[in-house]
């Protein structure tokens, strides 16, 4: 059983992507070696047990960064710090251990195909369960995985990457039984080529649009355990000045866009800063999209106020009028979850607690409707599909992922990103403060990426897009017939197995 544990983590660590060696058909071992787990198992009890240490190690391993931000920048010891990622993994590997088990319960009762098709519903719902569930965390997303090959995701523009992992979890496990039965290897081929075929056909038919709206995405790179500092402020918007200066310049654009908290002071508030902001958008005719927090006065008698990590768009006339807020703030980051309980502070110690954004919309400058998504609001499908349902018509994701280092954290992240741009069919901008920093188009090619850890500007032409993919149309049916399938189906087996049980008696 340990050979399977095995099996699965190192699925993981190398199916995700990784900094050493990322091959993504690899991480398929990572549901078949849980399903094998589930199969071999003496009783359900230990089919939990050993999926939820498969899970442990696998999660363990894409989670590594985490030590990075809770030491360097939460200022914790390193023995509060290592167990972090293992805590987390712990938790999340629940999902994996009750997937091996409803692979033992139902591959007592059924087999061949009907076991594949099972274990992706499964599979697709915990997914689903995991985005939600205590805040949700789906990282560890099976479809992600193929990111880097555009050809392999397309199903996720009429599944989401959800059901897109439902169908791969479908295929590792048909491969898994398709010496047992035949009807399995038919659904491996079947799928596989099915798969193949749709990916080459809509990345060769998909009109990406009439490429004719400029973006120039800001890298600053500036230093995160500096950059709330007061006397790093002034050289952080010298840094940013310059690099849009030199951007515009070159290339022209449209837009152009900073990162999340790229200005570590209140935007709103008339300064000198401030002013420094509206002679460049000004002067140079270009509207920018800037990172900043923001407060709301609550009570003036007190001055009572709450805080948002906020994105800003300056106009041309250097008028902030619209903005948008971050909806899904990270846990212990940006807020903190059971604080009387938890023995240490919020990472981000230059503001107090995020409240969530309410009534978003897009930011609209001309005839583009930008669909925001702030930080790891981009691993979220329903934020993105919100966004679109609100007229976007061009998806941007900005991010500050210099708390990560040179780890997994920001390829990983990239890689969710993505999923937005195919489920969606748009256009993603990704702007970023380290990297990485990229243009991905509505099949989830990069069209272009910039080079982390350097200053730099990356601008490319992208079009604004206005048709709706299948996924969009049918989402909220399709995630409720997960449910309700899922939940039938196991129902059923279960009640026929009472059933059973009682006629023997």
């Amino acid at each position: 059983m340990l050979a399977l544990v095995c099996i699965a983590a190192v699925g993981a660590w190398i199916g995700f992507a990784n900094p050493l060696f990322h091959f993504p058909p690899v991480v398929l071992a990572f549901p078949l070696g849980l399903a094998w787990i589930g199969l071999r198992a003496t009783s359900g009890k230990n089919a939990f047990k050993y999926g939820w240490l498969a899970g442990t190690l696998a999660a363990t391993g894409c989670y590594y960064w985490m030590v990075i931000p809770v030491q360097i920048y939460g200022g914790l010891p390193w023995y509060i710090a290592l167990p972090c990622p293992l805590l987390l993994a712990a938790f999340m590997s629940l999902y994996y251990g009750l997937f091996s088990l409803s692979m033992h319960f139902a591959g007592q009762r059924i087999s061949g195909i009907a076991l594949c098709l099972l274990a992706g519903l499964s599979w697709t719902t915990l997914e689903m369960l995991s985005s939600f569930v205590l805040s949700g965390f789906p990282w560890i997303n099976l479809s992600a995985a193929f990111a880097a090959w555009p050809v392999a995701i397309q199903g996720a523009s009429v599944l989401g990457a959800y059901g897109l992992s439902g169908v791969l979890a479908c295929l590792a496990v048909a491969a898994l039984l398709c010496s047992t039965y035949r009807s399995a290897l038919w659904l491996t081929v079947v799928l596989a080529i099915g798969l193949t075929a749709f990916g080459v056909y809509r990345t060769s038919a998909f009109d990406v649009g009439q490429r004719d709206y400029t973006v120039s995405l800001i890298q600053g790179d500036v230093d995160q355990g500096a950059k709330w500092t007061p006397e790093y402020l002034t050289k952080t918007v010298r840094k940013y000045t310059r690099l849009s200066i030199e951007a515009i310049e070159r290339e022209q654009p449209d837009l152009v866009i900073w990162p999340e908290t790229a200005m570590t002071f209140f935007v709103q508030d008339q300064s000198p800063l401030r002013q420094g902001l509206e002679i460049l958008a000004r002067e140079t005719k270009t509207p920018i999209v800037i990172g900043s927090p923001a407060y709301l006065i609550t009570d003036p008698k007190t001055k009572a106020y709450n805080l948002f990590n906020r994105a800003w768009l300056m106009d041309a006339t250097g008028a902030t009028n619209q903005f948008y807020d971050k909806e899904h703030l990270v846990p212990f980051g940006e807020y903190m979850p059971f604080e009387d309980w938890v023995p240490f502070e919020k990472l981000v110690q230059a503001a107090g607690n995020f409240l969530p954004g309410v009534e978003n919309r897009p930011l609209v400058s001309g005839d583009v409707a930008l669909g925001m998504l702030i930080c790891y609001e981009a691993i979220f499908p329903e934020l993105a599909q919100r966004q679109v349902s609100m007229g976007a018509n061009v998806l941007v994701n900005i991010s500050n992922d210099a708390w990560f280092g040179n780890t997994s954290a920001p390829a990983q992240h990239l890689d969710l990103a993505v999923m937005r741009a195919v489920e969606q069919g748009r256009w993603l901008a990704r702007c970023t403060n380290t990297g990485i920093t990229a243009f991905v188009d509505p099949v989830g090619r990069i069209a272009a990426k910039g080079t982390q850890f350097r200053a730099e500007s990356l601008s490319m032409r992208i079009a604004p897009l206005t048709g709706l993919t299948v996924y969009h149309r049918i989402r909220d049916w399709l995630d409720a017939a997960v449910y309700v399938i899922t939940a039938a189906i196991f129902a059923g087996l279960a009640f026929k197995a009472g059933r059973k049980k009682g006629n023997t008696l």
